[in-house]
């Protein structure tokens, strides 16, 4: 579709479409880009929000993609603070919240994921807060500190960065969390009980097998967070992080397929053959795992605009990637390869007393997935086993004393 006058629009500013848009340029597509952000200012990273920027140590310019400048000189159109309201297949058209509509040859709906609300009493009070967004993590920033409470009410990934931060700021931290372990939904026991132990070490404190079930307040603000046993925690500021929702209602209502996120291919084209979809709000194949699913993270955003951008240019296919995500808590790296689908055993390489471990999920004698805290060499290595499908030994797999390089070999 290297046309001159063939006309690509993304829907989403985020880091998956401002990525699509600097890559069509990159691989010479020269005709018209219009990239159309909810946000105000230009796509920039989003994991720093939980981390660096809630300590200070960066600001939307640092964290920018590509400087503000980068889009005109590209000759991309960038809209901010605007939204997509309506797609229109038939006509190729979308509808724009100022009331304009932009028509297109390609479409690119990058529009993300939303954080779940709460559905409970007082979920509307001040102070009852989510981190999605850039204004999200500075109204954050402004609000905990020294001789404050924040409550975290989820004890997933997001919610543990932001605990770590908040107590970088001088901030109580209590999380709150429904099920019985930390990371129940995403991670193993070992590595459950490691960061609860860490987070405790750094004077976080947790509640499990806490439910919320309102939020309570004193004129207008939160003060506290009910629990189902009856207890109400006090807090200054309340991080809700329980999930998110993918942002696929414009590709519901104008008929593609949508299985909890856009349904997409290997190109990351949609059911529609002009229409691509990218990022957190693609339902996507995992080749590796035969099967589909929904992925939030940056690699994934990074792979699919890589995708969209080949196809729309005639570019040969990328090739397939090890899906992989970080976290960072403290001064501990977590690095994690690949998803624990199928797995029969698990097989812990290293000491979790030493904060240098990690921890292999595996499928028979098949690596699915690896969570390496402070190991590079046991992420890098399990990474490449998980794309290999090649079979491990487990006996030396456990054995620290023998060296990934040589494990994987």
């Amino acid at each position: 579709m290297n046309d001159p006058a063939a006309h690509v629009v993304i829907l989403g500013a985020g880091h998956a479409g401002g990525t699509a848009a600097a890559l069509l340029r990159q691989y010479g597509f020269e005709g018209p880009i219009t990239l159309i952000g909810e946000e105000p200012i230009p796509p920039y990273q989003r994991p720093p929000l939980s981390k660096a920027w809630l300590k200070g140590e960066a600001d939307a310019d640092s964290l920018a993609l590509k400087p503000l400048e980068f889009y005109a000189e590209h000759d991309i159109d960038f809209r901010a603070s605007i939204t997509a309201t309506a797609i229109n297949r038939g006509g190729k058209t979308v509808s724009l919240s100022d009331g304009s509509s932009v028509s297109y040859d390609a479409l690119i709906i990058a529009t993300g994921a939303r954080a779940i609300a709460l559905p409970i009493p007082g979920a509307d009070l001040t102070g009852v807060m989510f981190l999605r967004t850039a204004a999200d993590a500075e109204l954050l920033k402004a609000t905990v500190g020294p001789g404050k409470t924040l409550a975290v009410v989820g004890g997933g990934y997001i919610g543990l960065e932001v605990a770590a931060s908040g107590r970088a700021l001088g901030a109580q931290v209590v999380v709150l969390e429904r099920e019985e372990r930390l990371l129940a939904r995403v991670a193993c026991e070992t590595l459950s009980t490691f960061f609860k132990a860490q987070h405790e070490a750094h004077g976080v404190t947790f509640e499990l097998g806490a439910t919320a079930t309102a939020f309570v307040g004193k004129d207008g603000h939160v003060t506290g967070v009910t629990l189902a046993d009856g207890r109400t925690i006090a807090c200054d500021a309340v991080v809700v992080g329980v999930g998110a929702h993918p942002n696929d209602e414009l590709a519901r209502d104008c008929g593609l397929d949508v299985a909890r996120g856009v349904v997409v291919d290997l190109e990351a084209r949609s059911s529609d053959p002009s229409i691509f979809a990218i990022g957190d709000v693609a339902h996507r194949p995992m080749p590796i795992y035969d099967r589909m699913f929904r992925m939030e993270s940056v690699p994934n955003a990074l792979e699919q605009a890589k995708q969209a951008a080949s196809a729309i240019v005639g570019k040969p296919a990328p090739a397939g990637e090890v899906p992989w995500q970080w976290s960072d808590q403290y001064d501990l790296k977590l690095q994690i390869a690949g998803y624990a689908f199928d797995v029969d055993e698990i097989l812990v390489r290293g000491d979790p007393a030493s904060a240098k471990f990690a921890v292999f999920h595996l499928k028979g004698d098949l690596v699915q997935s690896v969570e390496a805290i402070n190991s590079p060499p046991e992420f890098m290595m399990g990474k490449q086993l998980i794309l290999s499908r090649r079979p491990v030994s487990k006996a030396r797999l456990a054995d620290p004393s023998i060296s990934m390089k040589e494990v994987a070999a």
